[in-house]
């Protein structure tokens, strides 16, 4: 038997957390053919390795591991990796493939061109050329990650025909968000579209939107943004794109770049870093303990009782 582990990353928030679990729900009924199972990487159950546990029970041998993932970040790259390397050791009948993150995809230049068209339906008409569109990611310490970003908003920005297009993030990179947002109020356009690179919502999401709301109050430009990429068909398509290529295809990310593999520059000491995730501290320690896999109690879990949580 064969199954799909979907990776999420995990979320602060039950809306966040929820969210996922609606995407979830929506791709075990589109690959029927398959297991379909989830885990989290921090601050959520089941962690991976307990999702896994309980598809072997369930008797399957060979799982497509497809990140939910958006840019090859150290999500993608080291700790999503590092858990599947480090589970696959545990299992010898057991193989794990890993898929490729979403990252620049049709699909997804086509969502973004959607969404933005949904929000300018809302709103008084206002010529492209006299607009910004404002791109916003996650912002990682990976330059190619964060190349991806800048990638995609051209893409959109020229094709759409925007007055010009630009890239702020959530945080790490630069410019954040209220940086990018002053930077682009000197240039006087009469409307801005902030679009939020994003699965779902979370506290990032709600961040970024309270942060464009605020600036939108104080500037005579007006400020708006687009709604998360959510569970639309095109994501799905773009699920459907990342599955057939671990299944038939080469699943490989681009590596060309990739400050692990080659010298960047300002990354030089990256090359050749060691594959090791760095969420172990903060695997699954807030919501849905009744999801966690068997009965045996561990060290963490009587921690946190004797903690009260």
């Amino acid at each position: 038997m064969k199954g799909i582990l979907l990776c999420g990353h995990g979320s602060r928030t039950k809306s966040g957390t929820d969210a996922f679990k609606a995407l979830v729900g929506i791709l075990k009924e589109r690959y029927k053919d398959y297991e379909v199972d989830y885990g989290f990487l921090e601050f959520n159950h089941p962690v991976y390795e307990a999702s896994i546990e309980r598809m072997y029970q369930k008797g399957v041998r060979e799982i497509y591991a497809l990140p939910v993932i958006l840019f090859a970040g150290s999500h993608a790259k080291n700790d999503i990796p590092y858990e599947m390397n480090t589970i696959q050791s545990y299992y010898e009948d057991l193989t794990i493939k890993m898929g490729r993150h979403i990252g620049v995809s049709s699909y997804l230049v086509e969502l973004t061109k959607q969404r933005i068209i949904e929000r300018e339906q809302e709103l008084p008409h206002v010529d492209r050329k006299e607009s910004c569109l404002l791109v916003v990611g996650r912002g990682t310490t990976d330059t190619d990650a964060n190349s991806d970003v800048h990638k995609l908003a051209c893409m959109v920005g020229e094709g759409m025909g925007f007055g010009f297009t630009t890239v702020a993030y959530s945080g790490t990179a630069y410019p954040t968000v209220p940086e990018g947002l002053a930077l682009i109020d000197k240039f006087g356009f009469k409307r801005v579209i902030a679009v939020p690179f994003f699965f779902f919502t979370g506290i990032l999401l709600q961040r970024i939107y309270s942060q464009i709301e605020e600036f939108n109050g104080n500037s005579s430009t007006e400020y708006i943004y687009t709604d998360a990429f959510g569970t639309d068909e095109l994501m799905l398509k773009a699920f459907d794109e990342r599955l057939d290529e671990v299944v038939n295809g080469n699943p490989n990310m681009n590596c060309q770049l990739c400050k692990y593999r080659k010298q960047i520059v300002g990354f030089e000491e990256e090359q050749g870093k060691e594959q090791i995730g760095h969420h172990l501290n903060v695997k699954g320690v807030l919501f849905e303990e009744d999801e966690k896999v068997g009965d045996k109690e561990n060290m963490t879990s009587r921690f946190k009782k004797l903690l009260g949580i």
